[in-house]
C-alpha cells in the first residue's frame, strides 16, 4: 500500500517544485494532494529530509538534481515561501533545473540571424566614431593606471614597509578565488570639490569567494590614511544596496581613520549618510544575507561599528584595532598614555571584550580564516553547468566604431546587438511597430534576456511598444537589458496639433515610465551613448534602481545636450553680450558635466566598462544576479546581535 502511495505521488509532484534539506515548515500543507496522501507525503518528507533517507527522490526533475529545488512547470507554494511567518515555507526562490539553460539555448539558434554588416554608407560615421572611442579609452585607461596606485607610491610604502600591512589590492588576491572580480566604480572620488580621493578611499566590488559571489568592500589606508569622505560613504552605501538587491554575503575590510571632521556636514546628519551604513548591516543580518568583517587597520568611531555589527568577525594581531577614540583623544582627555593594543588590540577584544570572534596572527591567516568562515554559511555555489553558447559572428572590437560620438552620430542599433548576442541571433519583438525602440529576447553566454534598446526617439508608438514587452518579460520572470541612447529633448510644441501629439507622446512614456519601475525582475542598463532628460527615466535609468548600470567612455549624462545650445542670443534682447557670455559659460559648464568620466566619479552609475568588453560584463552580472535562486533561507526574521 506504501508503495503505491508513492508511485501516486510521484507522479502527481512530477512537475511541481520540492525544497531539500527539510527546510520546510512542519505544519506546511499542500492543496494539491487529497488529506491522506498528504499525510503520507508528511510523514515521508520528514524521513527523508531528516537524515533518515536520502533527499534525492523528492528532487527529481529532468535533470541533474539542484542542491535547491527544481520545476520544469509550476511550483507549488511549498517552495516558492510567499509569506513568512508560523506555518509558512522558507522564502526561497524557484529555481530551474539546470537543463533548462540548455533548452533555451537550444531554442535560441532558431531565433532570426542579425545581419550586423556595416554598410557603406555608413563607413565615414563609423569611423569618426572610432576616432572620438580611441582618445576616450586613451583617457580612461589613464585614470584607471593612476587609481590603481592608491595614494601613490610613497604612501604604499609607508603603509607597507612601516605600518607593515599589505596594500587593499593584495589583500584581495589573497582574500578571492583565483578568477577575475567584477570592481565596482573605480573612478569614484576625481575631481570632487575637496579633491581629489582615489576610488573614494575604498574598493568595492563582487568576486567569489569559495565559489560563491560575494561583495567586498575593502578600505585603502594609503588614501588620506583611510580617513572617510562624503563620496566614500555613498560608495559603501551603494555597495550594501546591490548586496540586498542580489542578496548577495558581505565582506567589510576595515583599515578605517573614521569620519574627514571639516566635512561632518555632509557625512553624520542626513539619511544616506554615515549612520545610514550601519542601519544596513542590521537589515541585511534581518534579511539573511550573511556579513563578515576583516579588522585589518585601524578601526576608529564610526568605522568601529562596521566589524562589531557584522555577524562574524576575524581582528590582526598588532595590526588591527578597534576603538571609537585612540589613544591620542584618551592622553588629551585623561593625561594617561595607553598603548593601541592595550586600548583596543587583538587580544582585548577577542578574550575580553568579544567584539571580535577570532584572533590572527597575521593577515594571511585571516583571509584564511575568513574563507573558512564563509564555508560556513550553507550558501551553495552556482551548478558548474557546462553549457555551450555561441559567440557573436561579428568581432566586438567593432562595437568601437559603432559607440556614438554624439546623438547625429548614431548608427542603427542592431549593429551593436549583432555584435553582444549569442550567434548574433535576436527574436525580436513587433518589430515595424514603434520602430525606434528595438525589443526582443535573445542569449548572452547562455542567459535569456530581454532587450529593450533605443533606436532613435521614443516616439508614442515605441513607448507603448516599451511598456507592453516590460510587461512580458515580468510575466516571465526574464531579466532585462536596457541599451539607452536617449535623444536630446526635442523643442516645445507651436501648434495645437504638435502641442496634442507631444500630450499622447507623454501619456505612452509614463505608461513604460511605469512598468519599467514596478518590474520585479532584474534590469540592467548600460548606456552606449546619450542620456538625456526624461527618457533616460523611462530607459531604467538611475532613479529606477536597476541592478547594474554601467556607461561606454563615449556616453554623455545631461539633462539636455550642450552641444544643441545656440550661442548667438535672440534678436531684441536688450543685453546681448551678457547673454551670449551666460550662455557660453552654461554650454561649457554642461560640457564638462557630461562626460562619462564626470558621471562615473560621482557614482551616479556603477563604472565605465569598455565597448568590447561589454558581453563580458554583462554575462558577469547575470550570474551573479542568478546565485540567489540557489540558496536556501532560514525562515529566522531576526538581525544577529553580538551580546
Amino acid at each position: 500500500m506504501m508503495f503505491l502511495l508513492l508511485s501516486v505521488l510521484r507522479v502527481m509532484w512530477n512537475r511541481a517544485t520540492v525544497c531539500s534539506r527539510g527546510r520546510l515548515a512542519p505544519s506546511t500543507s499542500c492543496p494539491l494532494l487529497p488529506s491522506t496522501l498528504h499525510r503520507v507525503f508528511h510523514r515521508e518528507r520528514q524521513d527523508l529530509c531528516h537524515g533518515r533517507g536520502p533527499v534525492s527522490p523528492l528532487c527529481r526533475g529532468h535533470g541533474p538534481v539542484s542542491p535547491l529545488c527544481h520545476s520544469e512547470g509550476p511550483a507549488s507554494p511549498l517552495c516558492h515561501g510567499q509569506g513568512q511567518g508560523p506555518g509558512r515555507a522558507p522564502a526561497a526562490l524557484p529555481c530551474r533545473s539546470l537543463s533548462s539553460r540548455a533548452k533555451s539555448q537550444q531554442a535560441a539558434k532558431r531565433y532570426p540571424l542579425l545581419d550586423g554588416r556595416i554598410r557603406s554608407v555608413f563607413r565615414h560615421v563609423f569611423e569618426e566614431n572610432l576616432r572620438n572611442s580611441e582618445a576616450v579609452i586613451k583617457r580612461y585607461s589613464e585614470l584607471l593606471e593612476m587609481l590603481s596606485k592608491g595614494g601613490g607610491e610613497n604612501a604604499i610604502l609607508r603603509h607597507t614597509q612601516r605600518n607593515k600591512k599589505l596594500f587593499v589590492r593584495e589583500r584581495l588576491k589573497l582574500l578571492l578565488d583565483d578568477e577575475s572580480f567584477l570592481e565596482l566604480s573605480p573612478l569614484a572620488g576625481l575631481n570632487m570639490p575637496y579633491g581629489d580621493i582615489p576610488a573614494a578611499g575604498c574598493l568595492t566590488g563582487i568576486g567569489k569567494i569559495c565559489g560563491v559571489w560575494c561583495v567586498f568592500m575593502a578600505n585603502d589606508a594609503t588614501v588620506k590614511g583611510g580617513t572617510i569622505y562624503p563620496i566614500g560613504v555613498k560608495k559603501q552605501l551603494r555597495a550594501q544596496e546591490i548586496a540586498m538587491q542580489n542578496r548577495l554575503l558581505s565582506v567589510y575590510l576595515v583599515d578605517s581613520g573614521g569620519a574627514f571632521l571639516p566635512l561632518q556636514s555632509e557625512l553624520f546628519p542626513d539619511k544616506l549618510h554615515g549612520g545610514r551604513v550601519f542601519y544596513n548591516e542590521a537589515i541585511m543580518s534581518a534579511m539573511r544575507i550573511p556579513q563578515v568583517a576583516v579588522v585589518c587597520g585601524s578601526c576608529v568611531a564610526g568605522g568601529a561599528y562596521v566589524p562589531t555589527m557584522a555577524e562574524e568577525a576575524v581582528i590582526i594581531d598588532k595590526i588591527g584595532t578597534l576603538f571609537l577614540a585612540g589613544p591620542p583623544l584618551v592622553k588629551a582627555a585623561t593625561g594617561e598614555y595607553v598603548s593601541p593594543e592595550d586600548l583596543g588590540g587583538a587580544k582585548l577584544h577577542t578574550e575580553v571584550s568579544g567584539c571580535s570572534d577570532h584572533f590572527a596572527s597575521s593577515e594571511k591567516e585571516a583571509y584564511e580564516c575568513i574563507r573558512n568562515v564563509i564555508s560556513t554559511l550553507n550558501y551553495d555555489p552556482l551548478p558548474e553547468e557546462i553549457t555551450e553558447h555561441d559567440n557573436p559572428l561579428y568581432s566586438p572590437d567593432e562595437l568601437l566604431g559603432l559607440a556614438p560620438r554624439d546623438y547625429r552620430c548614431t548608427l542603427p542599433v542592431k549593429l551593436i546587438l549583432s555584435r553582444l548576442m549569442d550567434g548574433s541571433r535576436f527574436q525580436e519583438f513587433k518589430a515595424n511597430y514603434g520602430t525606434t525602440l528595438v525589443t526582443g529576447f535573445g542569449h548572452v553566454e547562455g542567459h535569456l534576456v530581454g532587450i529593450v534598446a533605443n533606436n532613435g526617439e521614443l516616439s508614442h508608438d515605441a513607448s507603448l511598444k516599451g511598456s507592453h514587452f516590460v510587461q512580458l518579460c515580468s510575466q516571465r520572470s526574464i531579466p532585462i537589458l536596457f541599451f539607452q541612447n536617449t535623444a536630446p529633448p526635442i523643442a516645445e510644441p507651436t501648434s495645437i496639433s504638435q502641442a496634442e501629439a507631444h500630450s499622447n507622446r507623454l501619456k505612452a512614456q509614463a505608461s513604460m515610465m511605469a512598468a519599467v519601475a514596478c518590474s520585479a525582475v532584474p534590469k540592467i542598463t548600460v548606456v552606449i551613448g546619450g542620456c538625456y532628460g526624461s527618457e533616460s527615466y523611462v530607459m531604467c535609468g538611475r532613479s529606477f534602481s536597476p541592478n547594474f548600470l554601467f556607461l561606454w567612455p563615449n556616453a554623455r549624462v545631461a539633462l539636455m545636450d550642450s552641444r544643441h545650445f545656440s550661442t548667438v542670443p535672440q534678436a531684441g534682447d536688450s543685453d546681448c553680450t551678457g547673454d551670449e557670455s551666460e550662455l557660453k559659460h552654461l554650454k561649457k559648464k554642461l560640457e564638462e558635466e557630461s562626460s562619462a568620466f564626470y558621471s562615473s566619479a560621482r557614482l551616479w552609475d556603477d563604472g565605465v566598462i569598455l565597448p568590447q568588453n561589454t558581453r563580458k560584463v554583462i554575462a558577469q552580472c547575470l550570474e551573479i544576479m542568478e546565485q540567489q535562486k540557489y540558496q536556501v533561507i532560514s525562515p529566522w526574521q531576526y538581525p544577529v546581535i553580538r551580546v
